[in-house]
């Protein structure tokens, strides 16, 4: 395992895949190695702030326990990873960017409190919530049945489950819509996301299939999941599917989308029976009311994921 901090991590998430890279160069050792950009050039970032006209609504805010009004502030564990999500644009000493950023600070404007946003790793968040380390989590968590039984969720988007390649991928050209597809090859996804329990879970379909089994290897950088992408270390990546589409239209990623694989409803996370819900999923539906919700998916490019309404612990879609 790799023994960087977190926030070295995520500064090298933050160079390679929130930036049009001209070239990539690894360093280290293993599949989790550092990565440099050589020749980056920086993402435009949207100029549009529709969060800054965002203000408190008395009866979401009522929602609330009391001692959180009281104090006005909530502690989120944030994963910053890669845009449009949530990333850095001008350098982890510097404020992140994102929809998951822009929903989190918008739902908190109307609540009337402050957000105490802490970076972590995205395997570390759900885990730390029954702590009461944070008072909720964001990472573009998809709401899945495993993921109920200790969570809660209030939902924001529908986004989900993709595939993407190498540009000229003479393997995979069209859409996977089966896992037996990906047969025989190496797929890279992110450490203790639903694309690993997934792939894990359905690790047996080729060799029912009579098949060479696919092989997994999981990171904990987007950046050296790119990378090993780039340098043919795998052969296909398993992300979000706003992501990945985000990726492939920057064109020095030189990645191909694949399409939709799953769709998955995606929420701010909470422990088991956290007094939070309510208010946030009042919250989420005022800025869906008002039009604030339109504006940030728009800014983002992530309007095909919009949702009607804000829903509590929904069930999985299958």
């Amino acid at each position: 395992m790799n023994t960087r901090t977190i926030s070295g991590r995520l500064r090298g998430a933050a160079v390679l895949a929130l930036l049009p890279l001209l070239t990539l160069t690894a360093c280290g050792s293993g599949d989790t190695g550092c990565t440099a950009a050589v020749g980056a050039q920086a993402s435009p970032v949207p100029t549009d702030d529709p969060v800054a006209a965002v203000r408190k609504v008395d009866s979401a805010a009522a929602l609330l326990p009391a001692d959180v009004r009281e104090a006005g502030k909530l502690k989120v564990g944030s994963s910053i990873g890669f845009p449009p999500g949530a990333y850095y644009p001008n350098g982890t000493d510097k404020a992140a960017a994102g929809q998951d950023i822009d929903l989190a600070d918008a739902v908190a404007k109307v609540l009337g409190v402050e957000l105490e946003r802490q970076d972590a790793s995205f395997e570390t968040i759900l885990p730390a919530l029954g702590s009461g380390k944070y008072d909720f989590g964001t990472g573009n968590f998809g709401v899945t049945a495993e993921r109920l039984k200790t969570i809660d969720f209030v939902t924001y988007i529908n986004d989900g489950q993709g595939f993407a390649v190498k540009q000229g991928n003479a393997e995979l050209k069209g859409k996977v819509t089966d896992l037996t597809q990906l047969c025989g090859l190496t797929i890279g996804t992110g450490a203790g996301t639903t694309f690993e329990a997934t792939l894990t879970a359905q690790k047996g379909v080729c060799a029912k299939a009579g098949k060479k089994p696919y092989d997994v290897k999981v990171y904990s950088e987007n950046a050296a999941t790119l990378t090993a992408l780039q340098q043919g270390r795998i052969d296909v990546i398993m992300s979000t599917i706003n992501g990945l589409r985000y990726q492939a239209a920057q064109p020095a990623s030189q990645t191909a989308f694949l399409g939709e694989f799953h769709r998955l409803d995606v929420g701010f996370a909470f422990k088991k029976g956290s007094p939070l819900t309510k208010a946030f999923q009042a919250a989420v539906d005022e800025l869906i009311k008002d039009g604030t919700y339109t504006r940030i998916l728009k800014k983002w490019g992530t309007s095909a994921s919009a949702i009607d309404a804000s829903r509590i612990n929904p069930p999985e879609h299958t």
